[in-house]
């Protein structure tokens, strides 16, 4: 059965290839992407360096309002039968790469054979490989770190070195000790979000899915271990549940809580706290106890690029050669705080440099963090499984059967995916 549908998906796009509008090869290069700050202003580095060598070269970086227009706009031109409204070079969430790629086979360049992934986070790029071969070139990295206020630990008898390499039932055990000492709780999360329950079974090369693409949530020993460190945090009053992402900051902001636990991407909001620069220390995260494969490293977030059919796929392709040099994540590094997902920039000046905020080079040990992160399956339907799990671990704090909530939520996904 699974070779019909093979030979069927082939046919098929065959015969809308057959009949798609391409954009015509003009020694242009067009790319959309999204976050002035951000991803924009490290495509205008890259721009600049290219056009160093090659003038001719007419690049336009186009800043879209997000990623959600972004992949409505390749829905539409997949679905019209016209590549030729598309841009040359685009960035996709990571989470999103499996679920486009599936649809809309024909926008994406295999990009296997035409660009060196050597050196790139293993995790990283695991999120836009299907069926063994590549469509995104990894940009940003979205390793998971844990950020504390060291001056709050002090207070409690502690130091960030007592945060590094321990397990969850440690975190717990220092989490309870702190908030009696100090009153503050030592995390919080958006409440309604199963991100920080995915992060920890990520932690262990574990996945809401199995290697042949079904759902993996009713019987997901590591998923139940996961979630269960969710539940004991909360409970214990180790983390304080908020209900709002600007009330989350908040609480950084307020110094109502003693750190964070996210994406590396955190971070660009922790050190804008230029009145609290000096008492942030960051670690590596808490792993889970007796559970297989456990590591003291994960990842949530990031994005990737993707080069799109029938463009100058070849000019493209030598343009993104940037994402492969040291000096390119090396200045970009101030201006926008992203950190590259490439692992020899960690030997960039900027990434070995103390960071004035913490103390420490960071960056450097963000990159080595990553280097650790293992790879988990993905699927198209992750987003649907993400959310589902969020609404069992609300229920299950509310005092639902962890069990019965487990099988809904895999049911909820089951249904979407028959659907």
């Amino acid at each position: 059965m699974k070779k019909f549908l093979s030979m069927l998906l082939i046919l098929a796009l065959a015969i809308s290839m057959s009949s798609m509008a391409f954009a015509a090869e003009d020694g242009k290069l067009t790319i959309w992407c999204w976050d002035v700050n951000f991803n924009v202003a490290a495509m205008e580095v890259a721009k600049k360096m290219y056009q160093e060598e090659h003038p001719d070269v007419e690049i336009e970086v186009v800043n879209s309002t997000g990623s959600g227009d972004i992949e409505t706009s390749v829905v539409q031109a997949a679905t019209a039968g016209d590549l030729s409204t598309l841009a040359d070079i685009i960035l996709y969430q990571d989470n999103s790469y499996q679920k486009l790629v599936a649809n809309y086979p024909e926008v994406f360049t295999d990009l296997t054979d035409l660009y060196d992934f050597t050196d790139f986070a293993e995790g990283k790029s695991s999120f836009s490989i299907v069926d063994g071969h590549h469509y995104g070139i990894p940009f940003d990295a979205g390793t998971a770190v844990a950020a504390y206020r060291t001056d709050v630990l002090e207070q409690a008898g502690y130091t960030i070195d007592d945060m590094n390499d321990i397990t969850w039932d440690r975190a717990i055990e220092i989490g309870k000790d702190v908030k009696e000492k100090t009153g503050l709780p030592l995390f919080s999360a958006q409440a309604g979000s199963s991100d920080w329950t995915v992060i920890i079974l990520k932690s262990c090369g574990a996945s809401m899915f199995n290697e042949d693409g079904s759902v993996n949530l009713k019987d997901n020993d590591q998923l139940k271990a996961a979630l269960d460190v969710y539940l004991t945090l909360v409970r214990e009053g180790v983390l304080v549940e908020v209900n709002s992402w600007d009330e989350y900051i908040g609480t950084m902001s307020n110094e109502s809580v003693v750190g964070t636990f996210n994406g590396c991407w955190i971070l660009a909001s922790v050190m804008s706290l230029t009145d609290q620069a000096g008492k942030w220390g960051m670690a590596n995260i808490p792993s889970l106890v007796g559970v297989d494969g456990a590591t003291n490293y994960s990842s949530n977030g990031g994005s990737s690029w993707a080069i799109t059919q029938g463009t100058d796929i070849d000019l493209a392709v030598d343009f993104m050669q940037a994402y492969r040099n040291v000096d390119f994540y090396n200045e970009i590094l101030p201006t926008t705080s992203a950190i590259a997902s490439y692992n020899p920039a960690k030997e960039g000046s900027n990434y070995t440099d103390v960071n004035e905020f913490m103390g420490t080079p960071v960056f450097a040990d963000i990159i080595e963090y990553g280097e650790h992160v293992p790879p988990v399956v993905s699927s198209p339907y992750y987003y649907d499984a993400r959310d589902a799990l969020a609404t069992a671990q609300t229920n299950i704090l509310n005092g639902a059967d962890i069990q019965a909530e487990l099988e809904n939520a895999q049911n909820t996904v089951e249904f979407a995916m028959d659907f």
